[in-house]
């Protein structure tokens, strides 16, 4: 009998601990950067707009770079999906991707994590066209999954960074929004320093679409004093009225 006691009382610290423990949500995607595509699958470069899109070639030592924000719980980063083509490909082509995190400054923050992860297929989107050529399939947008350590990410202002290796020739390049909004997204060239992108066009900002995925940091309030002391009460009376029946 006093074995099953002490089984008892055990289960019930257990579960007093992890009422009381932090947490994690469910896992989903905790941040999306913008439409990679519109509802007809297509990222249709805009009139007034001249570049298709940017490069991201690892090989030229060209980089990109977007910023996101995370909200006072904090994130644990499990993935990131990337958003790239290469011209005339007729299946994924995209190997891997070496990407950086940093707080406060694309240029000059914090390294907060960085890695090369192989990509894996998260599937074809849509095609890259202009308002003249929407029934091409020359440049296929495809999601391209990196699975990265585990990254605890607190509250604050980040940039990633990243660039891209494929198996073709041309590529891989990185589309725009399909929303065609304009933003602060930025690029290294040839190893420079990273600059906003302008298109040489419309002379507008751009974004990028790239998507976060893990769970959101969940800390469960810590009980008030007067609380916690009744819940020891309940405890300790508890184990008097086990140990009578023993």
């Amino acid at each position: 009998m006093k074995q099953s006691i002490s089984k008892q009382l055990a289960a019930l610290a257990a579960t007093t601990a992890l009422a009381a423990a932090p947490g994690l949500a469910g896992a989903s995607e905790l941040y999306n950067n913008g439409p990679v595509v519109d509802a007809n699958g297509l990222s249709i470069k805009p009139s007034a707009a001249f570049t298709l899109s940017f490069g991201a070639q690892t090989s030229s030592n060209n980089a990109l770079a977007e910023d996101f924000r995370v909200g006072d719980a904090g994130w644990l980063i499990t993935s990131i999906d990337f958003f790239a083509l290469q011209n005339n490909a007729t299946t994924f082509t995209l190997k891997d991707v070496s990407w950086s995190i940093l707080a406060g400054d694309a240029n000059n923050g914090q390294l907060v994590a960085s890695g090369v992860t192989t990509l894996s297929n998260g599937g074809l989107l849509g095609y890259r066209v202009t308002p003249t050529t929407l029934s091409s399939t020359a440049r296929p947008i495809y999601r391209a999954s990196a699975d990265i350590p585990d990254l605890s990410l607190a509250a604050g202002h980040y940039w990633l960074r990243w660039s891209m290796t494929g198996s073709l020739s041309s590529g891989p390049w990185q589309p725009p929004t399909a929303d065609a909004r304009e933003g602060n997204a930025m690029q290294s060239v040839a190893g420079s320093s990273f600059a906003s992108i302008k298109d040489s066009g419309s002379r507008l900002g751009v974004e990028l679409p790239f998507a976060l995925q893990g769970t959101e940091l969940v800390t469960s309030p810590v009980p008030e004093p007067g609380t916690a002391t009744l819940a020891l009460l309940g405890v300790l009376g508890l184990c008097m009225r086990l140990r009578r029946q023993a």
